[in-house]
């Protein structure tokens, strides 16, 4: 069958397109590969109403409230490859099957790739994070760390005091000049230049080379992200370049560059939370369905 929209990405801005289109009695198919980014987190925060909830537990909800729609069918799967039909889209999953839209949704997320430091990855999420909006206050105050990766991670240190004592490691990736020391004294970071060797413990203390330990309530660090899958680049959509990797560009009504191809969530956009996809899934799904109402009549 020809679907309305098929949404690629079923975590929280793809769901959040498909509730729109499936209030609007418009048929669509969603296909999910179950890769949640914030899966390896325990809690989710800052979301209206879901606040302090596990991740698992909000999209499962969530997929039970948008199941409940007859004019919804869900696969779970990967998609593989799209490409444009003479009607709209063609995707292909795992194990070749083929399925048509008019329209397309892509909200298929990103990966995060980490600093190659030992014990690092496996604390992610848990005592290991990148957004102190979503787990900072969870720290209670407790002493916190900013390992940089780059420039940027002299916003990361800035920000952090608002949550906890806060100590910058340095790490040999960047040395903080005379006036961005200034910055980081007034804030009461301390600067910590001696490279780290691993992260150990229970929850996130930092080894140095020198052997000395830094106990720390949680340490946060910027991720380098990749797209979650290739079809926004098969699709032929431009990408721009954000701070930390690239992004699908989309207009103020979340379409790409190619016509009938929308994007919402981390993949579209340079910063994201639960929140924030939730919000930017609706206003995909209400400009893909005024998209069909408007060209297509």
């Amino acid at each position: 069958m020809m679907f309305d929209a098929i949404v690629v990405g079923g975590s929280y801005a793809g769901q959040s397109a498909a509730l729109q289109l499936a209030r609007a009695r418009r048929s669509i198919l969603v296909i999910d590969g179950g890769n949640r980014r914030n899966r390896f987190a325990e809690a989710s925060h800052g979301f209206l109403t879901q606040d302090g909830r596990s991740p698992g537990a909000i999209a499962a909800a969530s997929r039970a409230q948008l199941m409940a729609y007859p004019t919804v069918e869900w696969i779970d799967g990967e998609a593989r490859s799209a490409s444009r039909t003479v009607d709209g889209f063609e995707v292909t999953t795992t194990g070749d099957a083929r399925y048509q839209g008019r329209r397309m949704v892509l909200a298929t997320g990103v990966v995060d790739r980490l600093p190659a430091i030992p014990g690092l990855v496996e604390r992610w999420g848990r005592s290991v994070f990148h957004c102190p909006y979503c787990h900072g206050y969870e720290l209670n105050r407790g002493r916190i760390g900013v390992l940089a990766v780059s420039p940027l991670s002299m916003h990361h240190a800035l920000l952090l005091p608002e949550w906890g004592p806060t100590t910058f490691f340095t790490n040999g990736v960047f040395v903080p000049d005379d006036e961005q020391q200034v910055q980081l004294d007034r804030r009461g970071v301390m600067v910590e230049r001696t490279p780290i060797d691993r992260i150990d413990g229970e929850g996130a203390d930092v080894v140095l080379k020198d052997g000395r330990v830094v106990n720390l309530a949680g340490l946060f660090t910027m991720t380098e992200v990749e797209m979650g899958c290739p079809l926004a680049t098969q699709l032929g959509c431009n990408f721009g370049q954000g701070p930390v990797g690239s992004f699908i560009e989309t207009n103020e009504f979340k379409e790409t560059s190619v016509a009938g191809v929308f994007a919402c969530g981390d993949a579209a956009r340079t910063f994201g939370s639960v929140a924030m996809a939730v919000g930017d899934g609706a206003l995909a799904g209400v400009s893909t369905h005024q998209s069909l109402v408007f060209r297509d009549s």
